[in-house]
């Protein structure tokens, strides 16, 4: 028998219908701290899990995040920031119970539907490479366990994210990442603790993997996509702050490349050097008795 500590479990909270609005927020202020605790404690094993993702995306592989309601739509929402967010497409996807239809709307039936999460994976041409990682709190969702035990069944990695201990998930796949953040504000309602850990962690997973996928250079986002004029300033100040440009510069050279990236990649053609670099000619006024000017 599961211990369902999150989804079971009454709110550590009586009456809430009777508290101010400033106790129900410091309330639930009190319940989010326990999330990042929570999930500091499954680092160790997400490092574990990262790593033999990393080895499958190396060669190929893709990541699979399957869920319904809540957990289904974090899995979409992560899979579709990666394309903008470092430049690479269908590394990342998401399968939510109902389909695209109950990202907005909720289809509560569809999670029942044991079958059926295996086949909407089917659907991508999922192979031994692909990593599948379930996404359930409660650990007991028909749609992600069918999904995951079939994927399980033909060798594929496997992974949960959930918040109860001793889940038949858990015990399915081959990394489970338990966090525990305990019963919710809500009594049930694990959109809230629940949900945000999901996300944390969903967050760590993916950027993890594009930070070792060289998707990232030094802090920044080098391969995203240059899509509106927010991202095109961004960029320009990344040029900037890399290679000590003028704005003028940066923007030109923004335009001509098409990407960051580009940009960054093609300095030694452009006789243009890192700000690091400038930097040590500058304190550097004498090297073998020939000055720094002759140097560059």
């Amino acid at each position: 028998m599961s211990k369902k500590l999150t989804t079971e479990s009454n709110s550590l909270y009586k009456n809430i219908d009777r508290m101010s609005i400033r106790e129900i927020l410091y309330a639930i202020h009190e319940e989010d701290k326990k999330i990042v605790p929570a999930i500091k404690k499954t680092i160790p094993q997400m490092e574990k899990l990262i790593t033999k993702i990393l080895e499958r995306m190396e060669k190929g592989g893709r990541v699979f995040y399957t869920g319904a309601g809540t957990s289904g739509r974090l899995g979409v929402l992560d899979a579709s920031e990666i394309p903008p967010t470092f430049g690479i497409e269908d590394l990342f996807i998401g399968v939510i119970a109902g389909g695209d239809s109950a990202l907005r709307k909720a289809i509560e039936s569809a999670e029942d539907d044991f079958i059926m999460g295996w086949e909407d994976l089917q659907k991508y041409n999922i192979g031994i490479k692909d990593t599948v990682i379930g996404l359930t709190t409660s650990g007991q969702t028909p749609y992600v366990m069918g999904a995951v035990s079939e994927a399980k069944k033909r060798g594929l990695l496997t992974a949960c994210i959930t918040c109860n201990l001793e889940t038949e998930i858990a015990r399915m796949v081959d990394f489970p990442i338990v966090a525990i953040v305990g019963p919710e504000f809500v009594t049930g309602s694990t959109r809230m603790k629940a949900g945000s850990a999901e996300k944390l962690i969903l967050n760590a997973i993916s950027t993890s993997l594009m930070i070792k996928m060289g998707r990232v250079k030094g802090n920044m986002m080098v391969h995203m996509r240059i899509s509106n004029k927010k991202l095109k300033d961004r960029g320009v100040n990344m040029i900037m702050d890399s290679l000590c440009l003028e704005k003028a510069q940066a923007e030109q050279l923004l335009f001509q490349y098409g990407s960051i990236n580009k940009v960054l990649a093609t300095k030694k053609k452009n006789n243009l050097l890192d700000c690091s670099q400038q930097k040590e000619f500058m304190y550097l006024p004498f090297y073998k008795g020939i000055s720094h000017k002759k140097i560059i």
